[in-house]
């Protein structure tokens, strides 16, 4: 295979994933390989490719002779995924706590001043995406702090339907404060710099188990995305 092709198969397929996992494809949304070929200026065969790798990581459903659709968000999967991140990270902040660099201690620094000056006023439907973006940013900056990046890697084959449901509530909720969030962020931290393990680790649990609060609303408010 040429380096060509190569390129265009992980373009097409970061591409799409991209724009389901940030709900500009929604869930139970029908594609076609003709349309999103023509969208992305690629041949048709990397976006087939690409619609086979997603449907593996369960963020397509591909149904012969009726076509290929957007996953809906399985609550199952999503609580699924929220408990292999809250079991691995509570002990990623724990080996953190005796590996925290300097890099590793600046980088976090700077996402959680970024993470309050993106808050700092009433945020809009790009601001909270790039939120989203700076919160995982955060916790992957904890597994290379501890040089553990290929867990990172495999926990995000299975995070698609946890991270479509964070977001959409991220959006939707219109009391959610933002501040608790952070707050969590900066008390992960702190826990890190003064290398308390248990109180880190518990913190980290706490934090994990809010990724899929109010799950209830959002199925009555758009029962038409789910998969229960």
């Amino acid at each position: 295979m040429s380096r060509i092709s190569v390129n265009a198969k992980e373009f097409a397929y970061e591409q799409i994933k991209k724009d389901i996992l940030q709900l500009n494809l929604l869930p139970g949304t029908k594609i076609s390989e003709k349309i999103i070929s023509d969208q992305l200026d690629v041949s048709r065969t990397p976006i087939r490719e690409a619609f086979l790798k997603l449907a593996q990581e369960e963020l397509l459903t591909i149904i012969p002779q009726s076509g290929t659709f957007v996953s809906l968000i399985h609550l199952d999967h999503a609580e699924e995924a929220r408990l292999v991140r809250e079991l691995i990270e509570a002990n990623i902040v724990g080996i953190c706590c005796e590996n925290l660099t300097k890099e590793s201690a600046f980088s976090l620094e700077v996402n959680l001043k970024m993470q309050e000056q993106l808050v700092s006023q009433e945020p809009g439907e790009e601001e909270i995406k790039k939120f989203l973006e700076l919160d995982e940013e955060f916790h992957k900056e904890l597994f290379v702090c501890c040089g553990k990046q290929r867990t990172w890697k495999m926990i995000q084959s299975m995070v698609g339907h946890l991270n479509r449901l964070r977001l959409l509530r991220l959006q939707d909720t219109q009391d959610l404060d933002w501040s608790v969030i952070i707050n969590h962020h900066k008390e992960i931290f702190e826990a890190i710099c003064e290398k308390d393990k248990q109180k880190a680790e518990n913190l980290m649990s706490e934090h994990i188990r809010l990724m899929i609060t109010e799950k209830d609303i959002l199925l009555q408010k758009f029962p038409e995305y789910f998969l229960v």
